[in-house]
């Protein structure tokens, strides 16, 4: 049951967001091309209205994304779910594995590493697409061709770059989607630090429960300490990039503004 959901799951979370974004949203868009066409325009249309609150059409564009992120996080938390389940089957039939052949425990083994792996992937999906339905106009922003040469895109973006290079220190000259934009992309990072924070707290613990584990398995079971001390070894590391990911976006959620600037300049 858990592999035909996984089966099934996979290909949902790359088909179903967008079909089912355009009927959970006021609208869809048709292709990629036609969502960045329309963002476009309408960014520059929000840019030049003086006004904090979006324009209809980016209203429309932002909805249209918040619903599609939703959808990928249900989709990545259930596979999550699946995957974990399929993880402590497999693992637990390993460990029970004794009278096995070499080459079915070896099978048993490496199916475990795959689900784990996939596991890992499917976090890293669940952090991802919350953090793009928490702050969807940051999540928007790569879609900008930021190296337009000529336009009224060009021009909007040659505007973004001269007033992010002195925020705050712009007086009256702020533009309010200015505002808008450096308080979303704090938030956007502010999203992955906390979540990243509390993946590395439950990935520290797995590391400790994993060796204390260990240490009480006897010296003739090598296979269990074997695989209690990856488990150990394994979210230790984790746990330690985790918390560079948490440090460095809780860096950018205090000064956000100049991460900003490097995205439009095409460093980030």
């Amino acid at each position: 049951m858990l592999v035909a959901l996984a089966v099934v799951l996979v290909p949902a979370f790359v088909i179903a967001p967008r079909p089912l974004a355009t009927i959970t949203s006021d609208g869809g868009f048709d292709g990629q091309r036609n969502l960045i066409g329309s963002f476009s325009e309408s960014f520059v249309d929000y840019w030049s209205s003086g006004d904090r609150n979006f324009s209809p059409d980016l209203e429309n564009v932002v909805d249209y994304w918040l619903h599609y992120h939703v959808v990928k996080a249900v989709i990545a938390a259930i596979l999550l779910v699946v995957f974990i389940a399929l993880g402590v089957l497999l693992w637990k039939a390993f460990l029970r594995a004794g009278g096995l052949k070499a080459g079915s425990r070896a099978a048993l083994a490496s199916a475990g590493a795959v689900v784990t792996v996939l596991a890992l992937c499917s976090l890293a999906a669940v952090m991802a697409n919350i953090q793009g339905a928490t702050a969807p106009l940051s999540s928007l922003l790569p879609m900008l061709p930021i190296h337009a040469s000529h336009g009224e895109l060009a021009d909007t973006l040659d505007q973004v770059r001269q007033r992010l290079a002195d925020y705050p220190n712009t007086g009256d000259r702020t533009p309010p989607a200015l505002e808008v934009m450096v308080g979303d992309f704090s938030r956007y990072h502010a999203v992955i630090a906390v979540a990243a924070t509390t993946v590395a707290v439950v990935l520290a613990g797995m590391s400790v429960a994993s060796w204390k584990r260990f240490a009480r398995t006897g010296a003739s079971d090598r296979r269990t300490r074997r695989v209690f001390r990856s488990f150990g070894l394994l979210s230790a590391l984790l746990s330690l990039a985790v918390i560079v990911v948490a440090v460095a976006n809780t860096a950018t959620t205090a000064d956000p503004a100049p991460a900003l600037l490097a995205f439009f300049k095409g460093g980030w």
